[in-house]
């Protein structure tokens, strides 16, 4: 019951803070604004978690070097992180970000933060990890933690020579207060790696109040300046009772999307005990890495005229768009004193 309260609380979160934009009329997608097909869904199947566990690399691997899924995110903190870095290194043409991890919310598998314990003791439990819960680390760790927190992951990553993609945030901890938030898009911007935030339209605004999610207008503020680009809209694999459910679920859920920027995330990992000993998800996590190399869904891509992308794509799109965005950021690469 309180995993599930868990995960709810992930998604308002996330939803609340990446869904606060303007409220005002748009006229072009982020997919139009890329010189992506204004008529199509332009697609990025991602994968989370990446890094946690052996079973999540392993299919991440997999579905990333056969051109199933498009993109995929490390969690730098956890006991895995180096091996898919270093395989990362070795494989530079597929899209691999950071997945932002504040917390460690797991009952026996832990990791505590990179910055060290030291330089951010309120944001670890009394054993040294991460809290487990959103709530836990809005009630204990202070903006500068956090900030200083992202930094050290996406530090870590480079010093194993690899640039992440992008970023976003493991459970929508960086959602959960504003001070976070800014943090977050801050370093996004001062580093130039897209975070992954929402574009906000009437028909997003509709469809995420009629499902109960809060807007503020903290994030409103805080998402208006934004400079880097944003999705159209954001959705999860649903799940299922049965694999053909959580299939066809799937299949409801893109076809109901609109022509825009789409991102859709989901866990996969290779079945194995070991997963069911880590996380009580293990078989929704073992289902979606089988979904995304199954032959069927392979062909209803085919049908339904989905476009492909991943975030380097959006980058590459965007910089060629924005070429002063792209001469800011070398500025601050070449100025030692630029990230103080």
């Amino acid at each position: 019951m309180m995993l599930a309260l868990v995960r709810r609380w992930s998604v308002v979160c996330v939803l609340s803070v990446l869904l606060a934009a303007p409220a005002c009329v748009y006229g072009e997608t982020w997919a139009e604004k890329l010189g992506y097909p204004s008529d199509k869904v332009v697609l990025m199947l991602h994968a989370d978690d990446i890094g946690m566990c052996y079973e999540a690399n392993q299919a991440a691997k997999d579905y990333l070097s056969q051109g199933h899924i498009q993109s995929a995110a490390m969690m730098v903190p956890c006991p895995w992180f180096n091996e898919i870095a270093n395989w990362y290194k070795e494989h530079p043409e597929h899209d691999m970000g950071l997945h932002l991890a504040m917390n460690a919310e797991w009952k026996w598998y832990r990791w505590g933060p990179v910055a060290g314990r030291e330089a951010v003791p309120g944001m670890c439990d009394p054993d040294g990890y991460l809290w487990r819960s959103q709530i836990q680390t809005a009630t204990h760790a202070s903006g500068d933690e956090v900030e200083a927190e992202i930094r050290a992951q996406i530090e870590r990553a480079l010093s194993r020579g690899i640039r992440p993609g992008h970023i976003d945030t493991h459970m929508g901890t960086l959602y959960v207060r504003i001070d976070y938030t800014k943090a977050y898009l801050k370093l996004a911007e001062e580093y130039h790696i897209p975070a992954m935030v929402v574009e906000q339209t009437p028909r997003v605004i509709a469809k995420f109040k009629k499902q109960g999610y809060p807007i503020t207008e903290d994030s409103i503020k805080v998402l208006d300046g934004y400079k880097l680009p944003k999705l159209d809209d954001f959705h999860a694999v649903p799940e299922g009772k049965t694999y053909e459910e959580k299939k066809e679920n799937f299949f409801e859920l893109v076809r109901s999307m609109e022509p825009g920027l789409n991102e859709i995330i989901f866990h996969p990992s290779t079945l194995t005990e070991g997963l069911k000993h880590i996380t009580g998800t293990w078989q929704q996590r073992s289902w979606e890495a089988q979904m995304f190399s199954d032959p069927a869904v392979m062909k209803f891509f085919e049908r339904e005229g989905i476009v492909f992308t991943n975030w380097k794509e959006i980058m590459k799109r965007f910089d060629e768009r924005n070429p002063q965005s792209t001469s800011r950021a070398l500025d601050d690469d070449d100025n030692p004193d630029s990230k103080d």
